[in-house]
């Protein structure tokens, strides 16, 4: 009798690299003959891959592990395996803390998770694989039209780790040394995604404008967006993220001159203070942060702008954040997320003296969101009665070019529109931060 495929059920957690990550986890769990289920609670193995980035995201990790663990005390569920990064930067601890995980996968080690998961469902209980020292692989993915996000948009990951030491940033201890993707492996996946008929395409890494700084021979991220502007089809090209210091000129005359490229650009700038910029070990940057918003519009007309700050850093002073808030209202940002600090186990940050309290730190990450909130409805009115070509990604929800996939407002429409195609919309009402429009026309010209 031939014996049933053992299905496994996905929890994907954090950023959209953590998404990548998964997805080249389910291509070899698809290679090795296992199946994805629907839904976790359908399935025989479920795969938590985390995220440790900040103290919400652990106890996020913390919450879907348990009820993993719950499912296997009272569902089908045999197995649980917890990957990303919180295995990976706590490895052997995890195992006392969740004595009924079967397995925690580091980052390292994503083509070992069909192994695994085989092992587990087999009894070998509380195997850790983390490899020893800082994580130095690269993955491409073994299915590369396999993606998580739907049918319309996908995240093409182009390398792994950090080059930056941000004092309060625990990532290049977790991922390890920036390491770059080849051009070739890029260009393939790419390839494949837009064979599937994916229309948006998210560049992302830790900072994709130093793609290619671990070469030899010139390759850089310019290098590789023109690549992408060659493939075929009608498609969307969007970069995430992009520091203030590294914004060149050779990149902005890319995103003008491109056909794929949306003029959006997601600089993060964290604060606007040079004392709290140098203490978060930014300083370099500061000037380019100061001039980023005016800079970005200048020499990109009609570009959509988003940056994150964080509040209540160590020595932020009263006078300090009041700057940053002045900033934030000067510069004017389409889209803004404000986080208040969390000292990261490790950092440089979390040794530093003159912390806010975390309770003032969450009352000035309130203040800037209130301050964006009118900024957002200012800026919101001009869309109002105006026509855009949109996204359709779920049904009765498209994108615009000026908003990004998980992190920005969505626009929402009635009627029927295929899922992964564009769309001529006309914005009759702003709803928050979404909008709701009326679809004129769809298909490949909309």
């Amino acid at each position: 009798m031939e014996r049933k495929p053992i299905s496994v059920g996905l929890v994907s957690l954090g950023c959209a690299k953590n998404t990548v990550d998964l997805q080249v986890m389910a291509g070899h769990l698809l290679k090795a003959g296992c199946v994805l289920a629907p839904q976790p609670d359908d399935a025989d193995v479920i795969l938590v891959n985390t995220c440790a980035f900040i103290e919400a995201a652990r106890a996020e990790a913390v919450e879907e592990i348990l009820r993993a663990c719950e499912l296997k005390k009272t569902g089908r569920c045999r197995a649980v395996v917890v990957s990303g990064c919180f295995a990976q930067r706590y490895g052997e601890r995890l195992t006392a803390t969740f004595p009924d995980v079967d397995a925690f996968l580091g980052v390292d080690a994503l083509d070992k998770i069909a192994g695994i998961v085989r092992r587990a469902v087999g009894g070998d209980k509380a195997k850790v694989v983390v490899p020893p020292g800082m994580p130095e692989k690269l993955f491409a993915p073994p299915v590369p039209a396999l993606r998580l996000t739907g049918a319309a948009f996908a995240y093409l990951k182009i390398a792994e780790g950090c080059a930056h030491r941000c004092s309060y940033c625990a990532i290049p201890a977790i991922r390890g040394q920036y390491r770059s993707r080849p051009l070739r492996s890029i260009l393939a996946e790419a390839r494949a995604l837009l064979a599937t008929g994916v229309k948006e395409l998210n560049v992302i890494a830790q900072d994709p404008l130093l793609y290619g700084v671990d070469f030899a021979d010139g390759t850089n991220v310019v290098t590789l967006l023109r690549a992408l502007d060659k493939l075929k089809g009608d498609f969307w090209l969007r970069v995430l993220y992009a520091y203030p210091s590294e914004i060149t000129d050779e990149f902005l005359d890319w995103m003008n001159a491109s056909p794929h490229a949306v003029k959006y650009v997601d600089v993060p700038i964290q604060h606007t203070d040079p004392q709290i910029l140098k203490a978060m070990a930014r300083g370099s940057a500061a000037k380019a942060t100061l001039a980023a918003a005016g800079r970005l519009r200048a020499a990109v007309p009609g570009v959509t702008l988003r940056t994150t700050v964080l509040t209540g850093f160590p020595g932020e002073t009263k006078d300090s954040f009041a700057k940053l808030l002045m900033d934030v209202k000067r510069m004017k940002f389409d889209h803004l997320g404000a986080f208040a600090f969390s000292p990261e186990e490790g950092t440089v940050a979390a040794e530093l003296d003159g912390c806010p309290p975390p309770a003032e730190a969450v009352k000035r990450a309130r203040a800037v969101m209130s301050a964006q909130r009118k900024v957002w409805a200012e800026k919101a009115k001009g869309h109002l009665g105006k026509t855009f070509r949109a996204l359709v990604v779920a049904p009765g929800v498209a994108r615009l070019e000026s908003q990004a996939p998980d992190v920005d407002g969505v626009v929402r429409f009635t009627g029927k529109a295929e899922i992964g195609a564009f769309a001529k919309v006309r914005i009759e009402k702003v709803d928050g931060f979404d909008f709701e429009a009326t679809i004129l026309a769809q298909g490949e010209k909309a």
